[in-house]
């Protein structure tokens, strides 16, 4: 019995010592497996399938730095040219993670594509990825940085523009308090108090609009819109100063055409267009609207026979709070805001708005927007 007993133990003893061995054997060799996954050079298809899900720039490189996947933003971003990636501050951190152990950070300004005509700043992380392998995840603050440079200018514009009304506002008040025994002169200081309190009005009112615009989303109802109303409304709104200027407002080429869009907002930007072109031509002289059809496209051009615009002015006249001709603005009462009211209408409706001029030669505005080829009823244009 004794024997039997210690024999049955023997063989029990022998059984959990296999299982145990066989265990470690296992467990071996998927740590073998794995290791050789993780140090071969390929990398594992379901790593790549991850990858293309992804909606950040995220990139896998080996030490030579060839591209083994990444995700669809890693290569749109421009990063990667011809299976290599080749943004020179990505490759140096891909360098420098080698002789470390932990992972490395950095924010950078970066070349976007070859040629280097646009930036992006971005902020990357790179880590390793099993033995060869370095893991890259970058974010894009392009976006996050503009913003901000834009939030900051236009509190800076803000500031110098609202500074001129509101002081001339002030000193109009004392005039008027040290001159209240003579009612011609409290007369003509009122007058000017009213002419200072609608600039700072219209100041205000497009800085509001302004901010809309380029407000995510500002614009989301459209709908089919007739070039013919909005061309109508817009030189209805202007044709008091046309007449007092003498100035003949022609309107021209196609007709019937449609575009989709908010109503409202593209009277504006075509009233805009057509004050400033009376602003800036001389009495007697003539401006003219134009629209033409251009491959899908509705093209609204406005041309005037004023002062013009060298090219450097051109190229800045659609930013915010700038004028041409200081002077004159005062003058007029100008904000400096409409063309730029325009620029941003005009792109939320996915289309663009450019300029031709030169000096003494006037200067022609035009609007080009997507045609809407469905017509109300069936029509046909």
């Amino acid at each position: 019995m004794n024997t039997e007993y210690l024999l049955l133990i023997a063989i029990g003893v022998g059984a959990i010592a296999g299982a145990a061995i066989s265990s470690l054997v296992f467990a071996a060799a998927r740590q073998q497996q794995t290791a050789a996954k993780l140090s071969s050079w390929e990398v594992p298809q379901g790593v790549t399938s991850l990858m293309e899900l992804l909606e950040v720039p995220a990139i896998i490189v080996d030490p030579s730095h060839n591209v083994m996947t990444a995700s669809p933003l890693g290569y749109s971003l421009g990063f990667i040219s011809q299976g290599r990636l080749v943004t020179p501050e990505l490759v140096q951190m891909v360098d420098n993670l080698r002789d470390r152990s932990d992972s490395l950070t950095g924010e950078f300004e970066v070349a976007r594509g070859p040629f280097g005509d646009a930036s992006l700043s971005i902020f990357a992380r790179a880590s390793h990825y099993g033995i060869r392998f370095t893991l890259l995840l970058i974010s894009d603050k392009t976006e996050f940085r503009r913003l901000d440079e834009v939030r900051r200018d236009f509190v800076a514009n803000i500031s110098h523009e609202l500074k001129t009304p509101i002081g001339a506002v002030g000193l109009l008040a004392e005039a008027i308090e040290q001159a209240a025994d003579d009612p011609k002169m409290v007369k003509h200081f009122a007058d000017r108090l009213q002419t200072e309190g609608r600039r700072l009005a219209g100041i205000t009112r497009e800085i509001i609009e302004l901010s809309r615009l380029q407000a995510e989303g500002a614009l989301t109802s459209f709908e089919k819109v007739s070039i013919d109303d909005i061309i109508s409304q817009a030189v209805d709104r202007n044709r008091v100063v046309a007449t007092t200027k003498n100035v003949d407002v022609t309107v021209g080429g196609e007709s019937r055409t449609f575009v989709y869009g908010d109503a409202g907002s593209l009277i504006v930007a075509v009233d805009n267009l057509i004050s400033n072109a009376l602003q800036y031509s001389p009495n007697n002289s003539r401006i003219g609207i134009g629209v033409t059809r251009q491959r899908d496209c509705i093209d609204i051009a406005v041309t005037d026979q004023g002062i013009g615009m060298t090219p450097d002015e051109a190229a800045r006249v659609f930013e915010r709070f700038y004028r041409t001709d200081q002077a004159r603005s005062r003058t007029t009462g100008g904000t400096g805001l409409g063309l730029s009211i325009v620029k941003h209408t005009i792109q939320n409706h996915g289309g663009e708005v450019r300029v031709w001029s030169r000096p003494d030669n006037g200067s022609t505005f035009t609007i080009r927007l997507p045609e809407a080829t469905e017509y109300p009823h069936g029509e046909t244009p």
